[in-house]
């Protein structure tokens, strides 16, 4: 009799049903550590960072992306890396046309307070389409 997996993340648009591990290991993608990928792709917007953020690497995210079962692991992948890069640009506006303040301290005192938008961030994110960067399209 095949068990049925839980659908993870559920009642939230990242929900997927887990890839199942080929061998029973402790430091590997279980079921909790795919959902904390997912959460962290979420937030930050590259594979990288989210992999790292979990204890894994790089390239085993994108290998378990690749599993033959990973059709709905990788569905949540495509809509978490959007929402991430959305937010990390939205980030990116904010501090670029806000500013950030800048203070430079010598010596324990403060001898510089600045402010103000940085146009280099605009016209990095104008120059770079960020949204045309996307991973496979899942079906």
């Amino acid at each position: 009799m095949e068990q049925i997996a839980p659908h993870l993340l559920a009642d939230t648009c990242l929900a997927f049903i887990p890839v199942t591990q080929q061998r029973s290991r402790a430091d590997g993608w279980t079921a909790e550590t795919q959902a904390n990928f997912i959460r962290a792709l979420a937030a930050m917007g590259s594979v990288g960072k989210a992999a790292r953020a979990v204890g894994m690497g790089r390239a085993s995210a994108y290998r378990l992306r690749e599993r033959p079962d990973a059709a709905s692991f990788a569905a949540a992948w495509d809509r978490a890396i959007s929402m991430g890069r959305t937010h990390q640009f939205s980030i990116a506006m904010d501090r670029a046309l806000n500013g950030v303040t800048t203070v430079r301290v010598l010596k324990g005192g403060a001898i510089d307070v600045s402010g103000g938008p940085d146009m280099a961030v605009v016209h990095a994110a104008l120059r770079e389409d960020i949204f045309a960067k996307a991973t496979k399209e899942t079906v």
